[in-house]
């Protein structure tokens, strides 16, 4: 790692079995699931009260990059593309550039080093400025977030573990619909039936185990659309469920989300919670397509042996990412351009005529 800046290292197969046995992946998906069992059996308005400084200052801070949002309008059928908006390349410009002094001011016991570590992984976890997509590996940035500032000291997990779910995953993931909605952001490759969501995970792991000891709702109730609309907003299963309908409304969740209607058949929370876990090592952490971007920092240090840094970026040649030879399933983030169903749901209702593509 160059003068402290994260890199890029999982560049082949032999890199990403070194990453696969590596002491850092292994603390990275403990994080994971220690917080996730922490909310086991609570709602969204269940977290630990009251929500210790630190927590409320990554809140805060979370505020001021939303409020960013409005400060970049897109313009009214300034084009009829079904793409992404050109205006989210001027709200991720003012994110990248202001950074650094909206962590200092949330954080002011960080020092210059640790704030530049994690302003890398706070500008990443909005989505991918040149293709103007998001998914799964911008969605761990985040993550990256949270486990940088507790491994610099800024959260006790025994007090605040679930707080970083309830208060500050749930504030990040309704600023990411927003964003989604308002530039309407490509899936970060074409993940077609292979995904749970177009561009989420963890909202779905997180809310498996809120639901893991509830005595009554099942697996099978996200085709009840009256109990999705009853929980929407207590449980972030049902949430995302709920979204996933607002956007793909042509067919049930059978034809568009195959992979969540296989899981809604599965007899208990807990089996879903536990298979999650899994799911996220073998689809996310373990799927070079995805780790190929991720970055090693002072806090994530790169496994030993792994190739040296190369500098990847979004052209349009083909190749671009050093996987032109890569299948394009699930999570492969430069496959073929795919609309959001944000913007297919949003001309429909402008009278263009969409593209089918799901």
């Amino acid at each position: 790692m160059k003068e402290g800046i994260p890199e890029k290292r999982l560049l082949t197969n032999d890199d990403m079995q070194l990453w696969g046995a590596s002491h850092t992946k292994k603390e990275l998906l403990g994080f994971i699931t220690g917080i996730a069992e922490a909310v086991k059996g609570l709602d969204n308005s269940q977290y630990n009260k009251p929500v210790t400084t630190n927590v409320s200052s990554l809140e805060l801070l979370l505020q001021d990059i939303g409020e960013l949002v409005s400060k970049h309008p897109v313009k009214e059928r300034s084009t009829k593309s079904r793409f992404g908006k050109v205006e989210f390349r001027d709200f991720y410009d003012d994110v990248a550039q202001h950074c650094k002094g909206l962590i200092k001011n949330r954080f002011t016991f960080l020092n210059e080093e640790q704030v530049s570590q994690l302003s890398v992984y706070l500008t990443e976890c909005w989505g991918d400025r040149t293709r103007i997509d998001y998914g799964s590996g911008h969605e761990l940035n985040f993550l990256c977030v949270l486990y940088g500032l507790h491994k610099y000291g800024a959260f006790n997990l025994d007090t605040d573990a679930a707080n970083l779910v309830l208060v500050a995953f749930v504030k990040y993931l309704d600023i990411m619909r927003m964003v989604e909605t308002i530039y309407w952001l490509e899936p970060a490759g074409s993940h077609g039936v292979w995904g749970l969501d177009d561009y989420h995970f963890l909202p779905f792991l997180f809310g498996a185990f809120q639901l893991s000891t509830h005595r009554h709702l099942r697996p099978k109730s996200i085709h009840n659309k009256e109990v999705v609309e009853m929980f929407e907003s207590k449980y972030l299963y049902f949430g995302c469920i709920s979204f996933i309908n607002s956007v793909k409304t042509t067919a049930s969740l059978r034809w568009h989300s195959p992979m969540l209607d296989d899981i809604s058949g599965v007899k208990t929370w807990s089996k879903v919670a536990e298979g999650m876990i899994k799911m996220y090592d073998a689809e996310v952490l373990s799927k070079r397509p995805i780790m190929q971007h991720f970055y090693f920092c002072e806090f994530l240090p790169c496994p030993e042996g792994v190739s040296p840094a190369r500098y990847h970026n979004h052209g349009d040649d083909a190749g671009c990412c050093g996987h032109e030879y890569e299948q394009n399933t699930w999570g492969d983030c430069c496959g073929i351009k795919v609309p959001s169903a944000i913007a297919a749901t949003r001309m429909e209702k402008r009278h263009d005529k969409p593209i089918p593509f799901d």
